[in-house]
Parts: structure tokens; C-alpha cells; sequence
């Protein structure tokens, strides 16, 4: 069996913004992986590609002993070059088959899928190893997002046999209902590392699994 059939848990998102700078983000992420975090995905935007590449080997660094995936958000060649676990790739971002091609057969490959069942089921075939809906509820990553319902999860879970990702809006306290509808993986940006504490916001999230008795 692939081993991303297995994945399960709280998936933290990096966001530059909310941690304040360079220096304070393999310590954020060391803590959301002390807190719990099953995968972690280095998600920046800008145009520093230098410094992009330098946080990312940061990261593989960090993660790659502890055994949790490193995941780079829509760059297939920075994924490669620092040696990390996979990439997730959005709407727009790539072909899944050249991704695998790229990253080879144990590299782990995520899809958006907004509230798009067929381009979930799409993606599948194609070779992702997991796909995200969302957002669920109210975002502040991403406001404008289209709403998924909690059937949609249900629907997905029954038709896929991948890991499946829910985003936008989780809490510790919405977070039970997603898990019982289907997500395998909880992805978090704000809830994590936009508190003061983030060891003890990535537990809250991973006791959720735990309730689970998993």
C-alpha cells in the first residue's frame, strides 16, 4: 500500500505573514510538530525565490528526521530541489503526471479541489495521492473561497479511496463534524500559527484524532 493512504491528522500551512519573518518559522512549525502536526506544507507566494529555497532546506531539515512530510505549496522544482516529501498543487498550478514524473512514485501529491467532486475524482486518476476541499467555514486565508458542505465530504468519502483534506475555517471545536464526515487530514494555517501558543493549538487539533481513538 502507498504510504499517503495512511495519512491522517492535523496538515499545517506556513504563512509568512502570521509568523513575522524568517527567523521565527522553523521554530513555529518545530512547535506545531511538538503540538502534534501529521504534514506540514511551506506555503509562500512571493518572489523571493532565494529565500524561498533557503526556508524550504530549513524545513526539509527539520522534518525529515522527525519522519513528517514536507509538502511545498504549487513549486514542483523547489520540491525537488530541497528534497521534500511532495508537492500540493492548486487549480492552476500543474500537471499532476509531470509532478510525478519530477518527484518520482513515493513523492506525496495533493489537489485542490475547492467543492468539485469530478475534479477531485480527476485528480485521482491523474495520480494524486490526496485532494482538499474547502472551505468549510468562514476563512481567513481564504475568504472568497466556495463554500463545501459537509455532504460533499460525506458524498467524497464514500467515492474515494484516498486520503481526503478539509480547509477553511477549522477549529478544535468544528473539527469533530469534519472527521466524522469523511477528512482524513485537517489543514489549519491561522488556527496554528496565528495563536500565542502554537505547541498547544496543534494539539487541540490533534486531539481531535485522538478523541477518535486513533
Amino acid at each position: 500500500m502507498h504510504p499517503t493512504r495512511n495519512l491522517r491528522g492535523l496538515y499545517v500551512i506556513t504563512d509568512g505573514a502570521l509568523l513575522g519573518g524568517s527567523d521565527r518559522l522553523v521554530p513555529a512549525v518545530a512547535a506545531a510538530i511538538a503540538g502534534g502536526a501529521a504534514l506540514v506544507q511551506y506555503r509562500d507566494k512571493s518572489a523571493d525565490a532565494g529565500r524561498r529555497r533557503w526556508e524550504a532546506e530549513d524545513l526539509a531539515m527539520l522534518c525529515r528526521p522527525l519522519g513528517i512530510p514536507l509538502i511545498i505549496n504549487d513549486d514542483v522544482e523547489l520540491a525537488v530541489a530541497v528534497g521534500a516529501g511532495g508537492v500540493h498543487l492548486g487549480l492552476e498550478d500543474g500537471d499532476i503526471a509531470a509532478a510525478r514524473a519530477a518527484l518520482g512514485p513515493a513523492a506525496i501529491i495533493g489537489a485542490t479541489c475547492h467543492a468539485d467532486l469530478e475534479r477531485a475524482l480527476a485528480a485521482v486518476e491523474a495520480g494524486a495521492d490526496y485532494v482538499a476541499f474547502g472551505r468549510f467555514f468562514p476563512s481567513r486565508t481564504k475568504p472568497g473561497a466556495p463554500p463545501a458542505t459537509l455532504a460533499l465530504l460525506r458524498e467524497a468519502r464514500a467515492r474515494l479511496q484516498v486520503p481526503i483534506c478539509a480547509i477553511g475555517g477549522v477549529t478544535p471545536e468544528n473539527a469533530p463534524e469534519l472527521v466524522a464526515a469523511g477528512a482524513d487530514l485537517l489543514a489549519v494555517v491561522h488556527g496554528v500559527f496565528g495563536q500565542p501558543d502554537i505547541r498547544a493549538a496543534a494539539a487541540a487539533y490533534a486531539g481531535v484524532f485522538k478523541d477518535k481513538g486513533e
